[in-house]
């Protein structure tokens, strides 16, 4: 098993969760997250004060899947993700030692329902 994380802007959260759909990946989590790599700070004026924006929203993804399913997944995220400007986000892939169904306390050993459809 390997977990996915993608650092995306929020605004490319749907096409990225339609594109996860259209592979069949439906399980994840989505957080709210601010950040900064190479974008650049942002100048604004609020109530006629300056101020500088260093922390830029973004959204990150969790995704925890079998092995075979990690390259196709991150292509659908890139692809569904990318606006080729700064600021775009990150994609990690993780090894997962683990997994626990909470309601059987039974080892998930096929944590996608994808894994379960394979070896049909």
């Amino acid at each position: 098993m390997k977990k996915i994380e993608a650092i995306i802007r929020p605004e490319k959260l749907t096409d990225t969760l339609e594109g996860l759909k259209q592979i069949g990946v439906t399980g994840f989590t989505v957080s709210q997250a601010v950040g900064r790599g190479r974008q650049k700070e942002v100048q604004g004026v609020y109530r006629g004060e300056n101020y500088k924006v260093t922390l830029h929203p973004k959204v990150k993804l969790e995704i925890v899947l079998s092995d075979y399913m990690v390259q196709q997944t991150v292509q659908t995220i890139i692809t569904s993700a990318q606006t080729g400007e700064d600021g775009d986000g990150k994609i990690y892939v993780y090894p997962v030692l683990e997994g626990y169904n909470i309601k059987t306390g039974a080892t998930d050993v096929s944590i996608d329902d994808l894994a379960d459809q394979r070896s049909e």
